[in-house]
């Protein structure tokens, strides 16, 4: 069973940048969790609706699939949010190896304010928050730092170095 990598954090820490840049460096798959959205969550973000619970299982059914699926052929990175434990139980079976991407409100929020493009609005960004679980396991990275540095911190601790 191959490691499967989950970059997890709320919306705008940098997931797909640093799950991008470590799958490279690993030499293995990347997936966006955003990608496995059912079309009506997205539709409920781009009206500015924060998801619930219930809006999640779907999409974490079909990520812990993701799990499996990859887990049994090459491993992979995959960026989610995971803000809850129960989620992050979901998908921890296999060998999920957890990477949390750490930052203030305030930063996270001034990344969100100037991103174009993405259904995920600003000002959604409290109900994450209020959501987060912060966890006690896993690498954790600071987002001050850049994508190189913290994926380098990654591989580092990943490699056992």
């Amino acid at each position: 069973m191959k490691p499967v990598y989950i970059v997890a954090g709320v919306s705008g820490s940098g997931k797909t940048t640093i799950g991008k840049l470590l799958a490279k460096k690993i030499d293995i798959p990347f997936f966006d969790g955003d990608d496995f959205h059912p079309q009506a969550n997205i539709d409920k973000m781009a009206h500015g609706h924060p998801l619930n619970d219930e809006d999640r299982k779907g999409w974490l059914k079909a990520l812990s699939k993701l799990v499996d699926e990859q887990a049994d052929k090459k491993g992979c990175v995959i960026a989610c949010s995971a803000l809850k434990e129960k989620y992050r139980k979901m998908l921890n079976h296999g060998n999920v190896e957890w990477i949390f991407l750490d930052g203030s409100y305030e930063t996270i929020f001034n990344r969100l304010s100037s991103r174009k493009g993405h259904y995920f609005k600003a000002d959604m960004l409290k109900s994450q928050f209020a959501d987060l679980e912060e966890a006690t396991y896993g690498i954790h990275l600071d987002i001050r730092q850049t994508p190189g540095e913290m994926v380098d911190k990654a591989l580092n601790i990943i490699k056992g170095s």
